[in-house]
């Protein structure tokens, strides 16, 4: 089985006040420092992974440098990042290698490092179009930078380019929407993935605190409610439809062979390997623990930035034939194509039954719907994700198992 690889890169220009990663400004100084941490622990995955109970599948055919901005790393950090990659590990033909960028840190040195390292798709973080939306959340940039690192990533040879957009921005409104997914779906800018999110209210973003304070900083009084931003995410889905972009994840739009392998990783329970602050992982469990009903290990670092220099362990967590049940209803269901119920008969026998309540609710609720052997998210099923998700996590368990 084929493996992902994630890098968390941890560095902003800016902490733009919707967001809740673990990441931030950091000094110059401090990168060099952390790719070198990242390269030890890059080579000294191996034996970690087996000492934590898991097996290291290959060859990595996705990997994927998230953040914070990746973009901001120096050219000679970039190259030595994937040399140690490439030195531990067998790189699949024609793997996709992204790297997300912030628009308008792209410059020339980085785009020569890109190209060098083979980095064959780029994730734009946009969030909008529009001039005064993108400022009102701390974003450095302004869409005439976006449309001219577009063309020039196509002048480099990187013509797999995703596109984020937020949907619930401060001033948004339905005009302003449409003018960022007209932009987005432009026949001209060739756009082959977009990923739309709508804006999280909690309480692990400066914005989000804002809003459930009812205060006015960062513009929380211009935020859209919650009907309208669950209106825009409506509209993005037909329109980009309509221009051969379709929906294939709760969050995830592409044209037809672009989809991300990478996140398909994360959603179909395949195994990756996370590196760096606030990193993730899931590998399979080693026979031994098998053996003992284990079917697979996930693996998570600090989120602390110090910590992660102060020895911080990497934490483990055994998952059991029931909870990789369980992850296979939550994760399977935020596909389009949703999840085939004979293949999870065939992995998890009679277990499958404890959710025939759960389904039926679900499906009486209009949340999912059954077609043949297929379960899948409605419209208004994939608007109240989160909800439905909750119902197989609660799911009681039988009284009697096989």
């Amino acid at each position: 089985m084929s493996l992902g690889i994630y890098i968390s890169v941890p560095f902003c220009r800016s902490k733009c006040s919707y967001c809740n990663f673990a990441s931030g400004v950091f000094s110059a100084a401090q990168m060099g420092r952390y790719v070198d941490r990242l390269c030890a622990d890059v080579a000294a995955c191996r034996p970690l992974a087996a000492q934590l109970g898991c097996s290291n599948p290959g060859p990595v055919d996705s990997i994927y440098l998230g953040g914070g901005t990746p973009s901001l790393l120096p050219e000679a950090e970039l190259k030595k990042l994937f040399s140690a990659i490439a030195g531990e590990f067998d790189l699949a033909p024609m793997a996709e290698i992204t790297v997300e960028c912030a628009p308008a840190t792209l410059t020339e040195p980085v785009l020569n490092a890109l190209v060098a390292c083979g980095v064959n798709r780029v994730s734009l973080g946009v969030q909008s179009f529009v001039d005064r939306e993108a400022t009102s959340v701390a974003r450095l940039h302004n869409r005439e930078n976006v449309l001219s690192d577009i063309e020039r990533l196509r002048r480099w040879g990187i013509s797999n380019i995703n596109v984020d957009l937020i949907a619930g921005l401060p001033y948004q409104t339905r005009e302003s929407w449409n003018y960022s997914l007209n932009e987005a779906a432009e026949s001209s800018l060739d756009i082959s993935h977009l990923s739309i999110y709508m804006l999280e209210i909690d309480d692990d973003s400066r914005l989000g605190r804002e809003l459930i304070a009812g205060g006015t900083r960062y513009h929380a009084h211009f935020v859209p409610n919650e009907d309208d931003t669950a209106e825009f995410y409506e509209r993005a889905c037909a329109h980009l439809a309509a221009s051969g972009i379709d929906q294939y994840e709760i969050s995830n739009f592409s044209r037809p062979g672009f989809e991300s392998r990478h996140n398909l990783k994360y959603w179909t329970r395949q195994p990756y390997l996370g590196f760096g602050v606030d990193a993730h992982s899931m590998l399979p469990a080693s026979a031994r623990l098998v053996e003992k009903g284990i079917m697979s290990v996930r693996l998570s670092t600090t989120d602390s930035f110090e910590d992660f220099f102060n020895g911080a362990d990497v934490k483990n967590q055994e998952i059991t034939i029931d909870q990789a049940l369980e992850e296979s209803f939550f994760l399977g269901l935020r596909l389009n194509r949703g999840i085939q119920m004979p293949e999870l008969a065939r992995r998890f026998g009679s277990r499958l039954q404890k959710y025939d309540p759960v389904i039926a609710e679900s499906v009486n609720d209009g949340l999912l719907t059954r077609s043949g052997d297929s379960l899948r998210l409605t419209p208004q099923g994939r608007l109240l994700s989160n909800e439905v998700f909750e119902k197989f996590i609660d799911a009681p368990e039988l009284l009697s198992k096989p």
